[in-house]
């Protein structure tokens, strides 16, 4: 025996069956990976994979890259910088000019910044926001591995370490590759586990806390993903009701009640957040949905099933690709699950009626259109497939479960049946995102994963747990490496954040409104990204009447976002934008002055510019022709409506097929406005250099900037066979003096303005319509001398009110709406949950004190048996003298009949059970 204790623990494992089993109880080995270690696999790797791909990318601060892709570029990082702007200025979160002409901050903060992680930012340096987001996605995902592998361990006998290896693949899944960026996204995944583990408890256990607690949370954090959320907690709740055991009617409805009741709950708690964000968006492209009048199918289910297999592209356009991926062992744990005996026909049937749901909503586009909240999705397909993900790694891991009990020859079938798919995939799937490679690659780790499965059985479980965990960890890194983690350049993003905080600066604080625009934009939230007031907004908040205005003025506008490209001085004047920056230095003109530069930074100020409120006469909304398809002729008509002379002056120009020319008459400032709406993208040779134009088709005015005569221009449409149908016009600054005198004629001239408040005097010599240049929101509140006056739209998205002549004063002031009572809904759902919570505390105690007592009287009266049996045992056989009685007469003992034996003994037992009972 001392020499067995003395073998190496390598060799140990080689001979465990000629060990004796007693020999097997008594020996001690100190395995490498514990059981209990399988939570922290479950987030430690991932963050490890992580971190080291950002390493190999060049990722700050390992180079000068950083993980900036699509949304997080051009909305995220703007959008935090604007809310840790406001947390350390005091700014109000209610309403913010730096976003898009001004916007319902309390709404953006609702959809893009509603995680509680996000207040962390105000610890962050002002130059490491990308960072914190960045450090925000690792920390996140991690955390997603490691919620799912607590879900798993609640689910499994004891704590194995297998729940590690599934929490691994959740965490690095395709989902998680494809839009690991979409930081608003990730509270809602890492959340999820919990919150069905949450509605099991409910349903199982009548214990409603967890569940109601994390999906209002979820719902707080990003109530788009969680509406795919609450909608399959609706199908799982019928699931698991399927899956107990069959019960009385009653049994039903108070399950249904107490699922109803706590869902309510939920919503309660998340609705200071969500009321607001949802009057907000009755104003965007979202508030109007077009239910399909027609059932199609994107593709078929093989494909689908396909991309389970690793390394393929994710899909983020408009392909409506699922990405599925969560490890190519699915393929062979899904069969074992089918093949299992230990687990129910009745379970295998509703968890694979799930998945085939699943698939449904992937490729029919209804219910992909119900899944997406009623309207389909603008890029970014299948965003419900995490669910999905879940699913199928639930369902692997319960045959993972169960592997002691699978036979190997059902192993084997498994993994030739999940080959044959691999080759068949090959031959059949042909999608360009399929690399050939991607076919090896997912049978050699089939492979490798079915001669693991043969080393556990065989009983080297340890080695099986390192290899496996070596093996799961390498596929998720190489997926995740190959598909995921695009970088952009940091340094160009950031290039110029000194110097244009510098000149911001220098126009604080200005006693009038003001907005700013920069020329050379990175993305069209510069505003919210170095904090000053700004036209351009790129958002899912954006207000769907203001996007139309701009179009008609011939700015670049589209569902979601609207900018400043395509304005004339004549709409930067009507919009307030006083300054402009450049990242050039152009020369001054009648209309535009230079003020001073930093580095490569030039400030301008627009020397005619309206103020942010201006009295027009009643009827010019009936009078302008604002409606027209030609923005120079929206602008000319209310040149002419005021009286001026038109702005935009057409200089001619000649078509032909793809090419259109013209040859400037006299200096100024140059557009072209282009009538074939099929024209995407346009090149200008200019005499200083080509220019190119994107996204034509959205019918803005093409600036080709200040030009000389005698050079001709020419303009050619990279779509060689569309005519490229034009006008061009010249901008004419005298006729901009003039609307800009009669425009300003009654100005409002502001006293004061802050994020929420503005104060300021009119005098107006006859009654009109005050317009301002602020969006229309019903949040928004106007006192005319003290008296609140009621509020409209004027031209379709600005506000306006009407008022008299003579002097008056005028405030301001934003209330979101439905902020109150959402407030008051979430204060009562709070209070609510409270009394629940101690109601449940109450009874139970009550229902332990009853048990106590019960237990406590049976253990008395057992005690009072065992004593009076005891007494019993000690009482001597004699016979007992009878009482003497007064009127009876004294019998001597002599004259008593003796008793037989057998008789006393049997009479001594009736008197003992009678005194027992």
């Amino acid at each position: 025996m001392t020499e067995i204790k003395e073998i190496d623990d390598t060799v140990r494992e080689e001979i465990p069956e000629r060990i004796p089993e007693t020999c097997k109880k008594k020996r001690r080995t100190v395995p490498v990976l514990k059981p209990r270690d399988g939570l922290m696999i479950a987030f430690f790797v991932p963050v490890l994979v992580m971190i080291c791909i950002f390493a190999q990318r060049g990722i700050f601060p390992f180079g000068e890259r950083c993980f900036l892709r699509t949304d997080m570029y051009h909305q995220y990082a703007p959008f935090f910088s604007e809310f840790q702007y406001k947390l350390r200025t005091g700014g109000s979160l209610l309403y913010s000019w730096d976003v898009g002409m001004g916007v319902n901050f309390a709404a953006l903060y609702a959809y893009y910044l509603a995680s509680p992680l996000n207040w962390l930012i105000l610890l962050c340096p002002k130059k490491l926001i990308i960072e914190f987001m960045t450090i925000m996605i690792v920390i996140k995902i991690g955390l997603s591995g490691l919620s799912f592998a607590w879900y798993l361990k609640q689910h499994s006998k004891n704590c194995i370490l297998g729940v590690g290896f599934f929490g691994i693949f959740y965490a690095l899944s395709g989902y998680m590759a494809a839009y690991s960026w979409n930081i608003m996204w990730l509270d809602c995944i890492l959340l999820f586990p919990l919150i069905v583990y949450g509605l099991e408890r409910l349903v199982r256990e009548q214990k409603g806390m967890l569940y109601c607690v994390t999906l209002g949370l979820s719902i707080l954090s990003n109530y788009y993903i969680s509406i795919m959320t609450c909608l399959f907690l609706v199908l799982y709740f019928i699931a698991l009701l399927i899956l107990e055991e069959p019960g009385p009617v009653r049994k039903y409805v108070e399950s249904c009640a107490r699922f109803g009741i706590y869902s309510l709950l939920s919503g309660g708690l998340a609705a200071g957040v969500l009321l607001p964000e949802i009057c907000a968006l009755q104003s965007t492209a979202s508030g109007n949905f077009d239910f399909p009048k027609a059932w199609t199918s994107y593709f078929p289910i093989f494909d689908m099933i396909a991309r389970h297999i690793g390394n393929v592209e994710t899909e983020i356009g408009l392909d409506h690709w699922p990405n599925i991926y969560c490890g190519v062992a699915v393929f062979l744990f899904f069969l074992l699950y089918l093949a299992c005996k230990k687990i129910s026909v009745k379970e295998k049937a509703v968890y694979c009626g799930l998945l085939l749901l699943f698939f449904a909503s992937f490729s029919m586009n209804v219910l992909n259109f119900i899944w997406h909240g009623f309207h389909y999705p603008n890029s970014l397909p299948c965003r419900q497939s995490f669910i999905y993900i879940f699913l199928m790694l639930f369902i692997c891991f319960r045959a993972y479960a169960h592997l002691d009990e699978t036979p190997k020859k059902y192993v084997a079938i498994a993994f030739w049946g999940s080959i044959c798919f691999v080759l068949l995939a090959e031959k059949l799937v042909t999608q360009e995102h399929f690399h050939f490679i991607v076919y090896y690659v997912a049978i050699i780790f089939l492979a490798a994963y079915a001669g693991l499965i043969y080393i556990y059985k065989g009983g080297r479980r340890a080695l099986a747990g390192f290899l496996a965990l070596a093996l799961v960890s390498m596929e998720a890194a190489i997926n995740t490496t190959v598909t995921s983690v695009t970088t952009t350049s940091r340094e160009s993003y950031t290039a110029d954040n000194e110097e244009v905080r510098i000149l911001k600066d220098s126009l604080e604080p200005a006693s009038d409104f003001y907005r700013v625009e920069k020329k050379t934009r990175k993305t069209k939230n510069d505003g919210a990204w170095m904090n000053f007031p700004s036209v351009s907004l790129f958002s899912s908040t954006a207000n769907a009447d203001l996007s139309k205005v701009f179009k008609k003025l011939g700015c670049e506008s589209s569902t979601n976002a609207y900018s400043i490209t395509g304005s004339t001085p004549l709409v930067d004047s009507i919009f307030s934008v006083k300054y402009a920056l450049y990242s050039d230095a152009v020369s001054n003109t009648e209309l535009m002055m230079y003020l001073r530069e930093s580095g490569g930074t030039y400030l301008y100020e627009n020397l005619y510019t309206l103020p942010l409120g201006f009295v027009l006469p009643s009827d010019i909304e009936e009078n302008w022709q604002y409606e027209m398809d030609n923005p120079a002729e929206v602008q000319n008509d209310l040149c002419l409506v005021t009286g001026a002379d038109e702005v935009l002056v057409d200089t001619g120009g000649t078509v032909n097929k793809n090419t259109f020319t013209f040859t400037p008459d006299m200096t100024g400032e140059y557009y072209v406005f282009v009538l074939n709406k099929k024209v995407k993208n346009v090149k200008a040779d200019l005499p200083s250099g080509s220019k190119s134009f994107g996204n034509v088709d959205r019918g803005y005015l093409l600036e080709l900037g200040t030009l000389s005569p005698g050079y001709e221009v020419k303009l050619t449409a990279d779509e060689a066979g569309e005519q490229l149908n034009a006008i061009a016009y010249r901008f004419s600054e005298d006729a901009m003096i003039q609307v800009y005198d009669r425009l300003n004629r009654m100005p409002m001239h502001l006293t004061s303005w802050k994020d929420t408040k503005l104060s300021g005097t009119v005098t107006a010599d006859r009654a009109g319509t005050l317009f301002t240049s602020i969006p229309f929101d019903k949040g928004w509140t106007v006192k005319v001398d003290g008296q609140k006056v009621e509020t409209r739209k004027a031209f379709g998205a600005f506000l306006a009110i009407d008022v008299g002549s003579g002097d008056h004063v005028i405030d301001f002031s934003y209330f979101p709406e439905g902020l109150k009572p959402g407030v008051l809904i979430t204060g009562g759902s709070i209070v609510i949950l409270i009394f629940l919570w101690f109601l449940r505390r109450e009874m139970e105690r009550r229902r332990d004190r009853a048990r106590m007592l019960r237990i406590r009287r049976m253990q008395r009266e057992s005690e009072e048996e065992r004593a009076d049996e005891d007494e019993f045992e000690e009482i001597p056989e004699i016979d007992e003298e009878p009482e003497e009685s007064s009127d009876e007469m004294e019998v001597p003992d002599s004259e008593i009949p003796d008793m037989p034996e057998p008789e006393k003994h049997i009479d001594h037992k009736k008197q003992t059970t009678e005194e027992q009972t």
